[in-house]
């Protein structure tokens, strides 16, 4: 799908919301927190948010069904995924303005050795658009300089050179299989490749040169080599590892967001200061920030939002999640401190995927809520899926994480899901000191004591 249509669609799901609401520009983006023109530019499809974040607290403001929410978070991922690949043609195509910025000494050399003279000149128009004739004293116009014409040539030749040069490489790392040349020299085996793969994305799309062997027939197989995507070279022990070297294997990606609200009204901090040391809350996007400057850890529950999309148009099965405990301690002694404004409403509905850990179990499990499906789900490029989990400890103070299976055609594999390769911390609060920060207030109180009017 193209930036402009996922974008596109992701628009008309947020005007479709606005008029909905009856609410006007100026009064979502003040109870946003944002400018009136940045909310316009996302509903009139000029820019894509950076976080969903305010996308939800909009569908939220404007009485989004669970359904909904789902979709515009599906809608959201195509547009951002889109945004993201936006430039790479622009980037691999230099301005020809830019052409003229230095004549190289291998262009020039090559120029010299006649190299230049196999290449045909191309017609002179006349001046580039951009460069206006000087004119004589006598008022004709003064021929244009040939150093564009000679920096194009030489470029030209360089460019053939380099391909000579290339092929000849080439044609012995094949032949010679890595064995010493006419002069004696050693070649490794494939090294001609290195020039062949300069303009490719090897991150996104890794051949089988990534295997250790140096085998003739590996350096053979090493140009033109399909995608990882599609390619069965990875075994399904070394996907399953989760490694470095082979995440690229994997056919589908995970974002990880262990900081999403299901609501402010429900989300509590448990953090070792004062509450004078404490900042007021934050919006729902600074939240990694904030937690981070305070040290907070998630108190009595946690909101984890896994959103699963495929590389490649093949199709992935997600198999399911398992938790992994990596450790239970008692309640952290820390102070508690509720991100919800006393007397602002929350509300919302559960969205569809959530599912629930109870950590405090001898062996917590994901368990899908009242009335939702459970795994497996399919997902792939244009068809991402977003689970919610709601994990809750009241007992104890647990660091966990998550295991995904995923399975296609002959291979399987299993990804480990954390928080930036920490486990997520989630401890129970009972008993412990309680603060919250009234709306307009300007520092934390004993919750429970705000005046409401």
């Amino acid at each position: 799908m193209s930036e402009g249509t996922a974008a596109a669609e992701f628009a008309a799901r947020l005007r479709e919301l606005k008029e909905r609401s009856g609410l006007s520009y100026g009064v979502l983006a003040k109870r946003l927190h944002m400018s009136t023109s940045t909310l316009h530019r996302y509903c009139n499809g000029d820019a894509v948010p950076a976080e969903y974040a305010p996308v939800e607290r909009l569908a939220r403001l404007c009485k989004a069904g669970p359904a909904e929410l789902v979709e515009l978070h599906r809608r959201w991922v195509l547009a951002d995924a889109a945004r993201g690949r936006k430039g790479t043609p622009a980037e691999a195509v230099e301005p020809a303005a830019t052409a003229p910025a230095a004549e190289t000494e291998t262009g020039a050399a090559a120029t010299e050795t006649g190299a230049a003279e196999t290449q045909p000149e191309a017609p002179d128009d006349g001046p580039p658009r951009d460069e206006v004739p000087e004119v004589t004293d006598s008022g004709a116009p003064r021929p244009a300089p040939r150093s564009r014409r000679r920096t194009r040539t030489a470029v030209l030749a360089g460019i053939a050179v380099a391909a000579v040069l290339g092929g000849v490489t080439l044609g012995l790392s094949l032949s010679g299989g890595g064995e010493t040349d006419g002069d004696g020299r050693k070649g490794p085996v494939g090294a001609a490749n290195a020039g062949d793969g300069a303009g490719e994305d090897v991150t996104a799309s890794p051949s089988p040169s990534a295997s250790p062997s140096t085998s003739p027939s590996a350096g053979k197989k090493e140009k033109g080599a399909p995608s990882a995507t599609a390619s069965p070279s990875a075994a399904p022990s070394e996907a399953a590892k989760g490694g470095a070297g082979q995440a690229d294997a994997v056919p589908l990606t995970v974002r990880t967001a262990p900081y999403t609200w299901e609501d402010p009204c429900s989300q509590r901090y448990l953090i070792d200061r004062a509450p004078g040391e404490v900042p007021p809350p934050p919006l729902e996007q600074d939240v990694p920030a904030w937690t981070s400057a305070v040290g907070a850890v998630s108190s009595g529950g946690q909101y984890v939002q896994l959103t699963v999309q495929g590389t490649g148009a093949e199709t992935v099965v997600v198999e399911g999640l398992t938790v992994r405990v990596a450790g239970k301690r008692s309640p952290l002694a820390w102070n508690d401190f509720a991100m919800g404004y006393p007397g602002v409403g929350c509300g919302g509905n559960v969205p569809t995927r959530s599912f629930t850990v109870a950590l405090d179990a001898a062996r917590p499990v994901v368990t899908p809520e009242s009335g939702h499906r459970d795994f497996p789900f399919k997902v792939s490029e244009s068809d991402p899926e977003i689970y919610y989990i709601k994990a809750d400890a009241s007992a104890y103070d647990v660091s966990w994480s998550l295991e995904l299976k995923w399975s296609s055609g002959s291979r399987s594999g299993t990804l480990t899901l954390d928080d930036k390769g920490r486990p997520f911390r989630t401890s129970g609060n009972n008993g412990r000191p309680a603060y919250e920060f009234p709306l307009g207030g300007e520092k934390w109180v004993p919750e429970g004591t705000t005046k409401l009017e």
